[in-house]
């Protein structure tokens, strides 16, 4: 029997040149995504930290912690949308099991 739904932890780092208004406005759009598609939605925000490695020439990155419980069509679908948004430099979804 195909799984109905799991639970799902996403971390990205968003750009951090983008002012203060523009990082909300992201993290919004991903907890409104999350809300239309998700349950048990709970975003962190972990704010500015230092990076392991620089990406695209930062140091430094906005970092937050999304998770929900959704079927598994959504993650796929929140990874696309991730990776086509100007200001978000990595992302990562992961599966928390039961």
């Amino acid at each position: 029997m195909a799984k109905v739904s799991g639970n799902y932890e996403v971390v990205y780092i968003i750009d951090p040149t983008l002012s203060e208004e523009q990082t909300a406005a992201l993290v919004a759009k991903f907890k409104t995504l999350a809300e239309q598609n998700a349950s048990a939605v709970e975003v962190e925000e972990w704010g500015k930290r230092k990076l392991a490695y620089e990406i695209n020439f930062k140091s430094e990155g906005y970092y937050v912690l999304m998770s929900f419980t959704s079927a598994p069509a959504f993650p796929k679908e929140l990874d696309r949308v991730l990776g086509i948004t100007d200001g978000i430099m990595r992302s990562l979804i992961v599966s928390k099991g039961e």
